[in-house]
């Protein structure tokens, strides 16, 4: 049965758990009020951190953006995506979403809201934020705001119309007292202006509080405004804008804003999309632009001309005063006029051609789009080209805002944009040669027909030629006029590039999460008690209770002893036939070493890892236990190198003893060393008698094995106090004849390092059936394993004497010599 024991607890040491979930819950139930009360204070405490916390609501909306790649890939008849001169529609909803999040974009709704200045007035825990219900408002630039970087103001209002005010810099401190509102502060960092909100309605939340808790409408209202440069107002509007796709199929974006007042990101949203609506109507009417300004400008040249003409034609008919045109020469001169009308027509395509031709070669122009619709020759190939370079250059300022100057895509596109010009200027050219060649033959006619015509007044001729100048100036007049109409039409018609699906509406509130805080406040009140828990456990480095034996080793413990305050005149407190707790207490171990030991088995060792830790006075009472039952009993006193049965029995130190057989144990009789108890006439005591100067080679002898064999023949049990094992190597050797060893630990005393030594010597096998016994358990203190089947331990006397071994050297496991003697 015990070899049973013995493999076993060497085949699970290597399951020793390294951490006894159990005793660290019983250990945090026994300070269960520590715990509940820290649990209790996190909890509070997280109350009132909510409380000081600024809510933050995300407030949503969602927007189809309108995807045009299509139509201005196929207006000209050239397919710009295919040349890869143009995004394609993935490319282009990127791009939209891009410029959504642009800094310059936000930076414009911050400062159109006014966003870099907010509001709030003081409050118990924490600020409230205001907006558009604040008592006073005031406003700096954008451009001091900028300089100012940041700057607090405090304004105190009284009566609706006395405001004291307080501005509050890095460096510098301003504070003025105004009589009436509006007011204005010219301050060396910036001009600031006070005035009172368009409504006359203020909020409750401004209306302040008398001194019995009740709205006074007359008491001073505080204001606390904040300013920050529009640069850092919009980075921070930035880090709390999302964008996203609804799907990768389609061009719907869902618009979330992170902000402590609703109204606030709503109105943000709501201008966002507005601006970028105005910016793409922009980029997209920039055609249209440049016409109607170029148009404009010819407007009031051909004005002027016209006026010149038309005067000069009413000078001359008042001057010379003309006759009718003879029968003879109507039907020239009708001819004459029809082809004069072909080349005023034609003048006039000449005139547009130079116009377009002056613009282009015009460097201020080298990017800008070039005026299409002015009037050119419907169907003409010029006109479709002059379409084609345009969106090009439409398509370059889009991508330059979301791009680098280094992009491929627009470095390939800008030498489409340059060969594209070429194009223009050789279809101008070629345009522009046509055109003179008409002329020419144009001009060739009139002169015929002005030949026949020959015999007329000198008067009508020159009528007709300044006629025929007023007429030019005055068709070109008309088609600019029409042309400026339609232009204002393409204006008129432009949609917006970004349609409202969902106006911005509340989401839910992102923070303070309340649960969130609560539920880490409540595992922090268990976990910061816990790690102090921990923490102290993990720097006891000595044995405490036997659950700390039992994480230690699997070697079966076979009893603790407790220790108590009461003191006994005697270290032998078993006493025959009494029931007292310490009786008890070695019944309980002497059960337990019975349980252990085989019937033919009768040798049982005590050692320990140092002295001091009561391995003689536990042999000592538990061989006084064994005698109390009936049971001759020997206990010899093997710790030769300093005796300890000498103190536990009040023997002297003289007294002869076992190293007297060893020394010769063909001369000396054994049995006559026994000597009998006065405490049972069954218990014996072989001393170790006088100290050899070789204890280790005399305890190696063969005469060891005879003088146990001898007692094993005359006693029922022998108990064997030997040396402690962690600093002498006798132990060892005493162990081959023994059939059990029972290693002593005592509480505060033992270090948890000592165990190695137990813990090897068993895996090698050097102590025959091993176990441990637990001595001097402290029962005055709430920890984990001072609480058993029977009951708590009562008061009794403190146990485990001995002082440290005196020799100049050691094992290696054992105590320093303070740490012997403050125990």
């Amino acid at each position: 049965m015990a070899e049973n024991i013995n493999n076993t607890s060497l085949n699970d040491e290597n399951s020793v758990s390294s951490f006894d979930y159990k005793a660290f819950l019983l250990m945090m139930l026994l300070r269960w009020p520590i715990i509940l009360g820290c649990v209790l204070v996190a909890l509070i405490g997280s109350f009132f951190y909510i409380k000081t916390l600024t809510p933050q609501y995300t407030v949503s909306s969602t927007i189809l953006i309108k995807d045009e790649s299509k139509s201005k890939s196929g207006k000209s008849g050239i397919d710009l995506q295919e040349l890869g001169l143009i995004t394609s529609s993935a490319q282009n909803f990127d791009n939209e979403l891009g410029i959504l999040q642009t800094h310059t974009l936000v930076k414009k709704v911050v400062c159109n809201l006014n966003l870099y200045i907010h509001y709030s007035s003081p409050g118990t825990f924490r600020s409230e934020e205001l907006y558009k219900d604040n008592a006073v408002n005031v406003w700096v630039t954008p451009e001091d705001a900028e300089k100012i970087k940041h700057a607090d103001v405090r304004m105190k209002l009284t009566d609706k119309k006395v405001l004291d005010v307080e501005i509050k810099t890095k460096e510098k401190t301003f504070s003025n007292h105004f009589d009436r509102l509006p007011a204005v502060l010219p301050t060396e960092i910036g001009v600031f202006s006070f005035s009172l909100p368009d409504t006359t309605v203020i909020a409750k939340k401004n209306v302040a509080e008398d001194e019995d808790g009740k709205k006074d409408e007359n008491a001073p209202i505080v204001v606390e405004a904040s300013i920050n440069a529009p640069s850092i107002a919009t980075k921070s509007y930035l880090t709390r804008l999302t964008v996203a796709a609804t799907s990768k199929t389609t061009t719907i974006a869902n618009l979330t804003l992170t902000d402590s007042h609703i109204e606030r990101a709503k109105d943000f949203l709501t201008s966002w999309v507005n601006l970028y609506n105005q910016e793409a109507n922009n980029d997209k009417n920039e055609v249209a632009n440049k016409t109607a300004e170029f148009i404009n400008e010819r407007i009031t040249i051909i004005n002027e001309e016209l006026g010149s003409a038309e005067n000069r034609l009413a000078a001359f008919k008042q001057g010379a005063g003309l006759v009718d045109i003879t029968n003879d020469a109507a039907l020239a001169v009708q001819e004459r006029s029809t082809a004069e009308k072909a080349y005023a027509d034609n003048e006039t395509q000449i005139r547009l051609l130079q116009f377009i031709k002056e613009y282009i070669n015009n460097d201020k122009n080298r990017y800008d789009v070039i005026p299409g619709n002015i009037g050119l020759a419907k169907g003409s190939e010029l006109s479709a080209i002059i379409n084609t370079y345009n969106e090009m250059l439409i398509e370059r300022k889009r991508l330059q805002r979301t791009t680098s100057d280094t992009n491929p895509a627009l470095i390939n596109l800008d030498e489409g944009i340059a060969q594209m010009r070429q194009n223009v200027e050789l279809s101008i050219r070629t345009a522009e040669e046509g055109l003179l060649i008409t002329r020419r033959e144009l001009q060739h006619q009139a002169n015929k027909y002005s030949g026949k015509v020959s015999s007329a007044p000198i008067q009508e001729k020159e009528f007709l030629s300044m006629s025929r100048q007023q007429e030019i100036k005055a068709n070109l007049y008309l088609m600019l006029l029409q042309k400026r109409e339609e232009n204002n039409i393409t204006l008129a018609s432009t949609a917006n590039n970004a349609r409202v699906i969902d106006d911005p509406m509340f989401d839910k509130q992102v923070s303070p999460k309340g649960a969130m805080i609560y539920l880490i406040a409540f595992i922090l009140g268990l976990g910061i008690p816990a790690g102090i828990i921990y923490l102290l456990s993990l720097a006891h480095y000595k044995i405490e209770t036997r659950g700390d034996v039992e994480k230690l080793t699997n070697l079966p413990v076979i009893g603790d002893i407790p220790m108590t305050e009461e003191v006994t005149s005697s270290p032998i407190v078993v006493h025959e036939n009494k029931n007292g707790m310490m009786e008890e207490v070695c019944r309980s171990i002497r059960t337990n070493a019975q349980y252990m030991l085989n019937t033919d088995q009768k040798v049982i060792l005590f050692t320990s890892t140092t002295s001091g830790e009561g391995k003689s006075f536990v042999s000592g009472n538990l061989a006084c236990s064994f005698a109390f039952m009936g049971k001759r009993t020997v206990i010899v006193g093997l710790d030769i190198r300093k005796p300890g049965l000498n103190k536990i029995f009040n023997l002297p130190h003289k007294e002869r003893g076992i190293t007297q057989f060893l020394v010769d144990p063909e001369h000396v009789d054994l049995m006559s060393l026994c000597q009998q108890s006065e405490v049972s006439p069954n218990l014996f005591i072989l001393p170790g008698g006088t100290i050899p100067p070789n204890p280790t080679e005399l305890v190696a002898r063969p005469a060891l094995d005879k003088a146990i064999e001898i007692l094993k023949k005359n006693f029922d049990y022998v108990i064997l106090d030997t040396a402690p094992i962690g600093m002498v190597t006798d132990t060892q050797l005493i162990a081959r004849c023994a059939d059990m060893s029972v290693y002593i630990c005592r509480s505060n005393v033992t270090a948890k390092s000592d165990f190695q030594l137990i813990n090897e010597l068993s895996r090698e096998q050097k102590l025959p059936n091993p176990c441990v016994i637990l001595n001097s358990i402290d029962m005055s203190k709430r920890t984990a394993g001072s609480y058993y089947g029977y009951g708590k331990y009562g008061r009794y006397g403190r146990y485990g004497y001995g002082k440290k071994y005196g020799y100049g050297y050691g094992y290696g496991y054992g105590h320093t010599n303070e740490e012997s003697k403050k125990k």
